[in-house]
Parts: C-alpha cells; structure tokens; sequence
C-alpha cells in the first residue's frame, strides 16, 4: 500500500481564490492608501483580520506577494516585446509599462521605493534583461547612444522610467507620452527623433 502521507495537498479551491483576492485588495488598497493597516486591507478583501494572518503571517509578507505579483505582470508584458527596432521596442514597452502601473501607481511607487527597491529588483530580473537586450541591440544597431556602456545605459533607462512612475501624475492625459519621450531621450533619441517615432506609428498613439 503506497503512503501518501508525504505527499502535499493542494490547496482548497476557496483557500486560492481568497488568497487571490487578499493580494487584490491589497494592491487597490494600498493604491489609495500608502499606509493602509492590515485592517484596512483585510475588510476591503471582505474577510476579518484573523482570516487574512491564515494566508499572510503579516503586512511586510503581503506587501512581497504585492510586489512579486506586479512584478510578474510587468515581466510578462516586457517578454512579450518582440519589435526589432530597439526605438520602437523601447517607446512599447514604456508605454504598456506605464499604462500598467498607472492604475496602481502608490503601489507602484511602494515596490519601488528604498526599502522594497532590492526585492523589487530582483523579481523583475527578466524585465532588467529584456531592456539589456533591446539597449544592446539598439546600439549595435546605431539606433540608441553608444557614448555610454550598454549595462549603464540599460540601467539609466530603468531609473527613467523609476522617477516617471513614482513622480508623475497618473491622471494626467499627456503622462504616457511624456513617459515615453522621457525613456527615449535618455536612450539618445532627441525630443524632435521621439516625437517623429510617435507620430510615425498610430498603434503605438493608441497604447498613450
């Protein structure tokens, strides 16, 4: 008779999805409210305090679930760029970047900020990647600066595009494009170069 004593259960159906829908309220709690107590975010996901520590041991462990959650959705947007143009893979993934963090931007600005910015790194390695692809193959290309190294540069692009979403205003119509230009002129494009791109390419004015 095989023992299944060592073997580990699957998580109930109701189990996951409360948990799904912690880590749900938490993002759009803490969206609205930096310092939302773990009070707070346990009645916005409709469960009690006591409910929420059966899934979370306590706030910090939540907000790293917040983080690695947000981080995987970034990841997957920046894997999914695949445009050969380095300019253009750059301006899309800013663009849906932004669009993403935008609706969660003190969320955002959470993960990204000095106590959370070494996790944060680390769960969007393959972000940092992709951007040291496309800034390697756009300089050898000619199409992005070549007076800085490509890990520098790569790493400029990326605190750009930090100070974007932790600085700008999210409501504000013209942040996407603004964001985008941003990225690029720090890239080596000028602000005549960026907005040509723009104009050049409708779907990319539909993602701003």
């Amino acid at each position: 008779m095989t023992s299944t004593a060592s073997v580990p259960r699957r998580p109930r159906r109701d189990a996951v999805e409360n948990r799904a829908g912690i880590l749900a309220a938490a993002t759009a709690t803490i969206a609205h409210d930096p310092h939302a107590s773990i009070d707070t975010i346990a009645r916005s996901a409709g469960l009690s305090r006591r409910a929420l520590y059966g899934h979370f041991e306590d706030r910090d462990a939540l907000i790293r679930e917040v983080i690695a959650a947000g981080a995987q959705r970034f990841n997957d947007i920046a894997l999914d760029i695949r445009e050969p143009d380095a300019r253009l893979a750059l301006a899309r993934l800013t663009a849906r970047l932004w669009r993403e963090a935008a609706h969660v931007q003190v969320a955002a600005a959470i993960a990204l900020d000095e106590t959370h910015v070494a996790e944060t790194a680390a769960a969007l390695a393959p972000l940092r990647r992709r951007v040291m692809e496309i800034v390697r193959l756009g300089q050898e290309a000619g199409a992005l600066r070549t007076d800085v190294a490509a890990p520098t540069l790569a790493r400029l692009v990326e605190e750009t595009a930090r100070t974007v979403v932790t600085r700008m205003d999210a409501s504000s119509a013209a942040a996407p494009a603004i964001a985008v230009r941003a990225v690029l002129g720090i890239a080596g494009l000028s602000w005549r170069e960026a907005a040509a791109l723009i104009d050049a390419h409708p779907e990319l004015e539909a993602i701003l």
